[in-house]
């Protein structure tokens, strides 16, 4: 395959990527319990997948968010009791941040109330072309998430 063919192929194919985040995304986001945004879920979903405290400086860098889009984010998820931020022991000028456990069960309660909507898609698609599709995309995620920290 010619560099130009192959140039279009991957530009079709994060193109597909975009538009299936885009697409799910929304979908997933109507189906949130009322006053939690997607960014919200993502926070708190972080904190499950990843680890279980951060720095805001952490989390904005790990959504590729500015730091004032982080702290308004963490704000109104401490302010829903979902978040702690502390500050850091051993730094005057660092902050910590968990989740607390209201914020673990608003997480599960969001999940199972979008299983519904899960349950249908399963009907529609065949899984087991969907979990090889996962380990797939989890290999680009990792190559990506890797790719982002080469020049900082």
């Amino acid at each position: 395959m010619a560099k130009a063919d192959q140039s279009d192929l991957l530009f079709s194919y994060f193109t597909e990527i975009g538009i299936i985040a885009q697409l799910s995304a929304t979908m997933f986001e109507r189906q949130l319990p009322q006053g939690l945004s997607l960014a919200q879920f993502s926070v708190l979903n972080w904190f499950t997948r990843v680890d279980d405290e951060a720095t805001p400086s952490r989390l904005a860098r790990a959504f590729q968010v500015t730091g004032g889009a982080m702290t308004n984010t963490l704000g109104k998820l401490q302010s829903k009791g979902l978040i702690k931020v502390e500050p850091d022991p051993l730094s005057g000028r660092k902050k910590r941040v968990t989740m607390t456990e209201a914020g673990r069960r608003l997480r599960e309660k969001a999940i199972s109330e979008a299983m519904p909507l899960f349950t249908e898609h399963q009907a529609a698609m065949d899984m087991q072309i969907i979990e090889r599709q996962l380990l797939e995309l989890q290999e680009i995620r990792q190559y990506l998430d890797e790719y982002r920290y080469r020049d900082s």
